[in-house]
């Protein structure tokens, strides 16, 4: 993989982990187009890549987050407290999935260009239908937690958007369209940092000539880390903008339109 590759690929993965497109599914259809393999891409990249992206979360929402360890601190069952427990409450279906079917899933969907973009066009209805919800103002419940958690780990799946998919059922849900970003963007970052430390220990138990096949260059892995983490930070920024605004039919267009490519690719390249 080349430095300019390299860049690309962050570019893609932090733009799409915030905005509604699917990074997965965008990851994929990147590494089809240039042609590369799993193993020339590098676990250690991967891990980079995820965490550019969490270190961008924790830059845009620090005073959140600062609050809800606060909270938490003084043992009282406060605001902070109650949207920690909504939080771990929304990660428990992702996690189970992640833990237990999570390598099944990448080596079904790897390099499945025709399933991605089939997801892509899920993740299309999806994201159209959420700016048909009229003026949403309810706050993020116990049970809309759950729910948004239930959502989060079907996207585990490669296509379907996660920012996408439980933004858009926080706002049918009737959740303000600001605290659906808001939440859905904290819930994610636990697991984020879940999935580097399992990709760290994956890394640690291969062999020493395994360990030194999943490591690229410096010079690319730092590229590809910047690249994600600018990219990242103002894509957080932009998205809650355009849950703000209504204006997520747009990106189903979009998703529609890579599906569709995506599904030509597959049959004729």
């Amino acid at each position: 993989m080349s430095l300019i590759e390299s860049i690309i690929l962050g570019i893609i993965q932090g733009l799409t982990e915030f905005l509604p497109v699917s990074s997965s599914g965008h990851i994929e259809l990147g590494k089809a187009i240039f042609g590369i393999e799993e193993k020339e891409a590098g676990l250690l990249f991967t891990i980079v890549l995820h965490f550019a992206t969490a270190l961008s979360t924790i830059i845009v929402f620090w005073k959140d987050i600062i609050q809800i360890f606060k909270g938490l601190f003084q043992f009282k069952w406060n605001e902070e407290a109650q949207f920690a427990v909504k939080v771990i409450l929304s990660m428990i279906p992702a996690a189970m999935v992640g833990v237990f079917l999570k390598d099944q899933i990448d080596d079904f969907y790897n390099g499945n260009v025709m399933l991605v973009s089939a997801m892509l066009l899920l993740t299309g209805v999806i994201l159209y239908f959420s700016d048909k919800a009229k003026n949403p103002e309810g706050p993020v419940t116990v049970k809309n937690a759950i729910m948004l958690g239930v959502v989060q780990a079907i996207a585990i799946m490669p296509g379907i958007s996660r920012s996408g998919s439980t933004i858009a059922s926080a706002v049918m849900m009737g959740v303000d369209r600001e605290k659906a970003a808001r939440f859905s963007f904290l819930m994610v970052l636990p697991l984020i940092l879940g999935a580097m430390a399992k990709e760290f220990k994956d890394f640690f138990d291969m062999s020493e000539t395994e360990q030194a096949g999943a490591i690229i260059l410096d010079s690319t892995v730092i590229a590809g880390f910047v690249a994600a983490l600018v990219s990242g930070y103002f894509a957080c920024k932009w998205m809650i903008e355009i849950v703000k605004r209504s204006k997520l039919s747009y990106f189903a267009y979009y998703c529609w339109a890579v599906g569709v490519i995506g599904l030509a690719y597959s049959l004729f390249f």
